[in-house]
């Protein structure tokens, strides 16, 4: 278990850091900014990244939502819930920190302008209301989860699921960036909440009551409609697809 929590510990830091830095260090550069497309695509890449280094340690959750998630879909314990929460957590506050530390050596920093936070209304790139927020936040995380699920599921191909759950991550944020900064984990949204220290702070109970809900019904949708499907078709010569069971008879 402890290294299975350190793991978590060190992906949940990476995501936080590189994701978060991204978009406070590298998107709004003078003249070669990454933007939108970047910050989203440095997401993506920091699970994708962590996944293939500790994802065989821990599973690679890295955000409170997904470890609800695969609890209410089935394939996690209960007792691990809590301890997996609080080392995404230790993680992704040590990432802000660190964060912190390095934008801070810039003139004329100013975290009360964001910090990469997440946030509704006035304080939403868009300026999207709560209610669009919430549905964002929460449809984004359910689909995040039903992914993870199939992707990590034992008749899935071997060895892609963290290119695949690195993909969606860059395409939730392709989409949400303007609605909220992109949450859909709680531990991202707290990590540099906690340095802004101001509304953030504010509006961070609505990156952890929705992501994990999102979470828990994306999880239940797919143990529920998606994992009791029936056995792989055949294919044209008559034989099994690649890594499926074999029949029952």
């Amino acid at each position: 278990m402890s290294k299975r929590l350190l793991a978590e510990c060190l992906g949940t830091f990476w995501l936080v850091f590189g994701g978060c830095g991204s978009a406070v260090l590298a998107a709004a550069f003078p003249e070669l900014g990454i933007g939108f497309a970047g910050v989203a695509l440095a997401f993506g890449l920091t699970v994708l990244t962590m996944a293939y280094a500790v994802g065989y340690i821990s599973g690679a959750h890295f955000n409170p939502a997904v470890t609800v998630g695969v609890f209410a879909g089935g394939r996690f314990p209960a007792k691990d819930v809590i301890p997996y929460i609080v080392a995404q957590l230790v993680g992704a506050i040590a990432a802000g920190g660190v964060l912190y530390v390095i934008a801070s050596g810039k003139p004329r920093f100013d975290v009360a302008l964001g910090f990469a936070t997440n946030g509704y209304g006035e304080h939403s790139p868009g300026g999207f209301s709560l209610a669009a927020a919430a549905v964002a936040e929460f449809v984004l995380t359910a689909f995040f989860l039903i992914v993870i699920l199939g992707v990590t599921h034992k008749r899935a191909p071997v060895g892609f699921a963290p290119l695949a759950i690195g993909l969606a991550l860059t395409l939730i944020h392709l989409i949400s960036i303007p609605v909220t900064n992109t949450s859909v984990n709680p531990a991202r949204s707290t990590g540099v909440a906690v340095f802004q220290g101001g509304w953030a702070l504010g509006q961070l109970w609505l990156f952890w009551v929705v992501p994990l809900l999102g979470g828990a019904v994306g999880g239940w949708i797919y143990k529920a409609l998606l994992e009791t499907a029936p056995e792989p078709l055949e294919d044209i010569e008559g034989g099994r697809r690649p890594n499926a069971e074999p029949p029952t008879r």
